[in-house]
């Protein structure tokens, strides 16, 4: 924070308690001139306020209170840019790639400064750690469990569950049925295949989805043939004759989707056949992913989770459809 932000956030934070301070002093001074538990004159539905002083507990625990907030300033940040003498740290701040996070990680663990995140997840990986790889391996320890296996261990898939739920549910739901954009994973179509392998290797690896933008190529009307021709192949109804225009001008979409429209799980290009749409099915919104693309990310996880976890997680995401 730059050095007005800094001094304000002191100032203010200084002076309440320092008001508290002023404000204690002076409620314990009588200010009434009048012998202690005498009536103030003061009466309300009966009940009359006598001249006490405030009570010993509540001073002294203010009075602690006070101290305490003190002393927390000086050992940890909270006085604008001063760090505390601790040099404690909630987290390593200002970084904004795995890259930058893990430097910053090194250079505080070697420099000895108490950054809570990494301490949190060196416990973590010391009382969890163990439990994932005795999940994920078989007995010796060095080889994986194969993941059809492990789909059908309750234990290991409610530990995937909790994997799912924590990194992947933002994009694919709670119940993994994705949303539009997002694939549904318990369904049985798989842009990418739906092997225990092709599963894991999406959820290490990421995917990005690349279907150029072919309006510029097609013109609007090359674009509406081209869309009535993919409409045609789920069955929908269409104009027959824009549809013949549209399978002429295919061509340029075979080469990912195939002549027949039936996809390809190598390049993740979607079948047009089965009436399942990414991104919608209705007439707009196919044509709109053909005049302007689509390029869909979905990121690696390998180096965020690592292998262990990613291992169990993809056994879950198997074992939704094959249960």
């Amino acid at each position: 924070m730059n050095t007005f932000l800094s001094i304000f956030v002191t100032v203010i934070s200084l002076g309440t308690i320092f008001g508290c301070l002023f404000l204690l002093i002076w409620c314990t001074k009588d200010k009434m001139g009048m012998e202690e538990g005498a009536p103030t004159g003061h009466t309300f539905d009966g009940i009359s306020e006598l001249n006490n002083p405030l009570p010993k507990w509540w001073s002294y625990m203010f009075v602690f209170m006070i101290i305490f907030s003190l002393i927390y300033l000086v050992l940890y940040p909270g006085l604008g840019n001063f760090k505390g003498v601790l040099g404690w740290e909630s987290s390593n701040q200002d970084v904004r790639s795995l890259e930058e996070s893990r430097a910053a990680s090194a250079a505080a663990r070697e420099e000895g400064r108490l950054v809570q995140y990494e301490r949190e997840m060196v416990k973590a990986d010391e009382v969890f750690g163990a439990k994932f790889r005795e999940l994920a391996y078989e007995a010796d320890g060095q080889t994986y469990r194969a993941i059809a296996d492990i789909a059908q261990d309750e234990e290991a898939t409610k530990v995937g569950q909790r994997l799912f739920l924590q990194n992947c549910a933002q994009c694919h739901g709670s119940d993994a049925r994705g949303a539009r954009g997002f694939p549904n994973l318990a369904d049985a179509d798989w842009l990418y295949g739906g092997s225990p392998d092709a599963i894991k290797a999406t959820i290490m690896h990421g995917r990005k989805g690349a279907m150029p933008a072919w309006g510029d190529s097609l013109g609007e009307e090359g674009v509406q043939e081209v869309a009535s021709y993919v409409l045609s192949l789920s069955g929908r109804k269409v104009d027959p004759v824009e549809a013949q225009k549209g399978q002429a001008r295919f061509a340029m979409c075979a080469a990912c989707h195939g002549m027949d429209g039936k996809g390809n799980t190598a390049m993740g290009a979607p079948n047009l056949t089965d009436g399942i749409w990414l991104y919608g099915g209705s007439r707009a919104a196919v044509e709109d992913s053909i005049r302007h693309g689509r390029a869909g990310v979905m990121p690696a996880w390998k180096d965020i989770l690592g292998e262990d976890k990613v291992h169990l997680l993809a056994s879950y995401i198997y074992s939704l459809n094959s249960n």
